[in-house]
């Protein structure tokens, strides 16, 4: 039986752990699966991770759970932090082999890959970067996004950009330096000078995460609730939410933590499950939703 701790208009909480409360929503079909389960670190830390072999097996089995749980244009957007070999300045590949291994098993197409960088991450790993200073600070993850069939459902319109100053000076002048660039491509005069709404976002999305006074970690002081310490910056859910789902449409996040996903599918009149095994986190995920 789900273990229900709260619901909103459009979604619902559950406790529990991920591997449990999967197969009692073997029966549901969502548009998008978007979550950032535990990093693989070398050290365990206050919101829980495994390594090494244990690792990549446990994120293959739920690869292979999550499959069967997307609607037939559906997508896994997932997001794996990196992670340093012990004891020596030099990157481990195991976030790259569970991203690797999270597509084979799930036999997922993988889309395209994306780039967190958060410019205001604070210089890491320490040894290396802030004492010895043999490595810069290491301020990005990478996010794939993946789907059971190559073409799932998107709309890049849905998440343009602002023109930059020279863009819209174009767009005014409507003169464009058409012609063959060195690369063989030719250019005409408008294929880049129509006003289309805005630019079409990269693949690198910059997010600082240094968020102090939002409603959610006001009411976990309020609450005496202890912070998540890895909270997704909201800009990441909403990209993806926008550019992948339409309104009504269903989305899970099996790793919830402080609960952002659910937070921005509320708001963008999505209907949404989160999954969160410690009630601590949970009770303090309240905090971003209205009485």
């Amino acid at each position: 039986m789900l273990d229900i701790k709260y619901q909103t208009e459009y979604g619902k909480m559950i406790c529990g752990r991920c591997e449990d409360v999967l197969p009692e929503l073997s029966g549901c079909r969502f548009d998008l699966i978007f979550t950032s389960p535990p990093f693989p670190l070398n050290r365990a830390k206050s919101y829980g991770n495994m390594t090494g072999d244990e690792y990549l097996e446990w994120i293959s089995d739920i690869a292979a759970e999550l499959k069967g749980m997307l609607s037939e244009r559906g997508s896994v957007v997932v997001e794996i932090g990196n992670a340093w070999n012990k004891g020596e300045p030099t990157h481990s590949t195991l976030p790259m082999e569970a991203l690797l291994e999270f597509k084979r098993k799930g036999n997922f197409y993988l889309c395209q890959e994306f780039i967190y960088y958060n410019p205001a991450k604070l210089p890491s790993p320490i040894e290396w970067v802030n004492k010895k200073r043999i490595r810069v600070k290491d301020s990005f993850t990478r996010i794939w996004w993946l789907s059971n069939v190559p073409t799932p459902k998107a709309d890049n319109r849905k998440v343009l950009e602002e023109y930059s100053m020279q863009m819209n000076k174009l767009l005014r002048s409507g003169k464009y330096n058409a012609g063959k660039r060195p690369s063989e491509y030719n250019v005409g005069q408008t294929s880049f000078a129509k006003n289309n709404g805005g630019a079409i976002p990269s693949n690198v999305i910059i997010a600082p995460n240094t968020t102090s006074r939002d409603r959610y970690i006001q009411f976990c002081k309020e609450q005496k609730y202890g912070i998540h310490p890895a909270r997704m910056p909201k800009e990441i859910p909403t990209f993806f939410i926008k550019m992948l789902t339409d309104e009504g449409d269903m989305v899970l996040d099996p790793f919830a933590g402080s609960n952002t996903t659910g937070w921005i599918a509320e708001q963008l009149k999505r209907k949404w499950i989160s999954i969160e095994v410690e009630p601590e986190y949970i009770a303090g995920s309240r905090g971003r939703f209205p009485v």
